[in-house]
């Protein structure tokens, strides 16, 4: 039996476990149903595994001796967001939702595990499996499942995302720069509050922090070499409480994405320049808290061409060059213990309904997707495996 008609034989499993997942689902730091889920399941497959990294998972399936060991890591939480598909597999959990599709990479790479398990002795290596937590909420589960083992022994690794914006059957490959670094900042201003007739007692925060507000959207477009990536926005603006007082603090939130640490750092320094800047010349003063996210997922060139060439042999599916994004994932904290490439699997079908964007209360998957990811992730481990 080939990885196609494995991979068949598994799909009714696969679209199972991610309703399952769908129903109940579980936020960061508290998977504790969907860890008990997943080891029973890899339990029933003969494959040992141990919970790690708090609510994660960990398990092998040992190939020949002295072979390459090659890791695929799927994450687990959902969202605190209310679920609000019209299907029979709507959470059960009120206020908890699979809203960007980690269900279904639950359920793959469980496919994909069943799918390999199943080869025994033709294994020319052994696999990790990483089932990760907490990857919705910073700082994330990769560092801390990394510390409880997870790339001890790994020559490479393997990620994938359902991604709406793709049709189905459209398997996205990137062999550089994939998803950017997220950072978050915090601006706070304080001026001197006061009536609103009398202005001119007061140093007005809301003025302040428009000014700041229109001033720093411009640090990208004028302090950024163009031919790099940088995108900075506001996302946060809270000031005031009634209608006729100047109040003395307004507070900014935003978040600076970005594919390169000089232009990180760039980005930082001028929006520490224009807070100073500007108020200085209102006569404000401010305190500007910077929180450096994950670094950017940078794909490996000659994993993600393995991951392009397993694509191209999986029937109905179309490998496509995809550009860029300015999302964040900790899937890059693997990519710095051994080379890996990170891939989009197409999820989206307006036929179906499954027109709504990730972490949308309607988010929802054309489940054909999860047979293409499943098959693609299990032939690109075997060539990674052999190579």
């Amino acid at each position: 039996m080939d990885i196609t008609q494995r991979v068949a034989a598994n799909r009714d499993y696969v679209v199972a476990m991610r309703r399952h997942f769908r129903m109940h689902p579980e936020v960061g730091g508290e998977e504790r149903e969907t860890q008990q889920k997943i080891l029973a399941e890899l339990a029933a497959m003969g494959i040992k595994a141990r919970a790690a990294g708090g609510t994660g998972v960990l398990a092998d399936i040992p190939g020949k001796p002295g072979g390459k060991t090659v890791a695929i890591r799927a994450d687990i939480d959902a969202l605190p967001i209310n679920d609000e598909i019209d299907q029979p597999y709507k959470s059960l959990n009120k206020g908890v939702c699979h809203a960007c599709g980690h269900d279904g990479h639950t359920a793959m790479l469980l496919g994909t595990a069943k799918t390999l398990a199943a080869m025994g002795s033709e294994l020319p290596g052994s696999i990790r499996l990483i089932f990760q937590p907490s990857e919705e909420r910073f700082p994330g589960g990769a560092e801390i499942i990394i510390a409880d083992g997870a790339m001890v022994g790994v020559d490479a690794v393997l990620g994938a995302h359902l991604w709406q914006p793709l049709p189905v059957g459209v398997v996205g490959v990137n062999n550089g720069p994939l998803m950017a670094a997220p950072d978050e900042f915090t601006i706070t201003v304080q001026g001197k509050g006061g009536h609103g007739s009398m202005p001119q007692d007061t140093i007005d925060s809301i003025l302040v922090g428009a000014q700041l507000a229109l001033a720093l959207r411009t640090i990208t477009g004028a302090n950024v070499d163009p031919r790099e990536q940088a995108v900075l926005t506001i996302g946060m603006f809270k000031a005031g409480e009634v209608f006729n007082i100047i109040p003395d603090t307004a507070v900014l939130k935003g978040t600076v994405r970005s594919f390169d640490e000089h232009v990180r750092q760039a980005v930082f320094a001028q929006l520490e320049a224009y807070c100073r800047g500007i108020c200085a010349a209102s006569g404000a003063t401010y305190t500007l808290d910077s929180i450096f996210g994950y670094p950017p997922v940078v794909n490996n060139p000659a994993v993600a061409a393995v991951v392009a060439a397993a694509g191209r042999e999986v029937a109905g599916v179309q490998v496509q060059e995809v550009r860029p994004l300015m999302v964040g994932e900790d899937y890059s904290y693997y990519q710095k213990l051994a080379p890996g490439a990170f891939f989009l699997v197409g999820a989206g079908n307006p036929a179906k309904g499954c027109i709504h964007p990730h972490h949308h209360p309607k988010f929802d998957i054309d489940e054909d997707a999860l047979a293409y990811g499943a098959e693609t992730m299990a032939r690109a481990a075997l060539k990674l495996l052999a190579r």
